[in-house]
C-alpha cells in the first residue's frame, strides 16, 4: 500500500514539475530527450533539467528520477506531473517506483483517455512486455477532469496523493491553459528541442 503525502495546505505557488519528452521519428533508434520544467503554481518559471531515455527502452523510470533527485530544485518540488506515462514511444514510466525514489506526489496526465487493451497489444511486441504492462496496470484508476468550462476533460492517474488533492493542484496550475502550466511549457520546449 503506498502511502500518500498529506497537503496541510496547498498554496498557489506550489512548486511542481511537469514532464514530457522530444518527439522522435517513428521507427528510429537510440535515445530521446526528457525535458523537465518547474513552475511555481501556474505563474513562474523556476528551472528546467534534462535527460534522455531509449526509445522503446526500460529506462524512464530511473532516468527521471536521477534528474529529479540530482536537480538542485529537488528540495522544494511538492508534485510531478507526467505528460502521458509513456516516454520514447513505450518506455513506460512506473509512478509507483517513481514516487518511491523520489518521495514526490506522480500525476499522470493526458489529453485523452489511454487504451488499455490497444497498448497491451503493442507492447507485446517489445522484450520485457509484461514489465511494461506492470507498470502500467500498477498506475491505477484512470480518472477524468475538467480542468476549465468548455475545455475538454483530461485523464489522470495518480499515486502518492489523494485524488482531492491531485485534481486541486491541477486546476490550479492550469492559468493559461487547460493543462498546468508545467506540463504545457515542457511540451513545448521538448517540442523546440526536437
Amino acid at each position: 500500500m503506498i502511502k500518500e503525502v498529506k497537503f496541510r495546505e496547498i498554496k498557489p505557488e506550489i512548486r511542481v514539475l511537469g514532464v514530457d519528452d522530444c518527439p522522435f521519428k517513428p521507427l528510429s533508434h537510440g535515445s530521446v530527450d526528457v525535458v523537465g520544467v518547474v513552475y511555481r503554481g501556474g505563474y513562474w518559471l523556476d528551472g528546467i533539467m534534462t535527460t534522455e531515455v531509449q526509445i522503446d527502452g526500460l529506462d524512464a523510470t530511473e532516468k527521471i528520477a536521477k534528474m529529479i533527485v540530482d536537480s538542485p530544485h529537488y528540495d522544494q518540488l511538492r508534485v510531478i506531473m507526467l505528460n502521458g506515462i509513456t516516454f520514447a514511444g513505450f518506455n513506460v514510466v512506473s509512478i509507483r517506483k517513481l514516487f518511491n525514489k523520489t518521495r514526490l506526489p506522480v500525476i499522470v496526465l493526458t489529453k485523452e483517455k489511454p487504451d488499455l487493451e490497444e497498448i497491451r497489444v503493442a507492447l507485446r511486441k517489445l522484450p520485457q512486455w509484461r514489465s511494461r504492462w506492470k507498470a502500467m496496470i500498477e498506475a491505477g484508476e484512470i480518472f477524468t477532469l475538467k480542468t476549465r468550462r468548455n475545455a475538454e476533460p483530461l485523464s489522470m492517474q495518480i499515486m502518492g496523493i489523494s485524488r482531492q488533492d491531485a485534481e486541486k493542484i491541477v486546476k490550479m496550475t492550469c492559468t493559461r491553459s487547460s493543462i498546468p502550466e508545467a506540463v504545457r511549457v515542457a511540451h513545448i520546449i521538448a517540442s523546440g528541442i526536437a
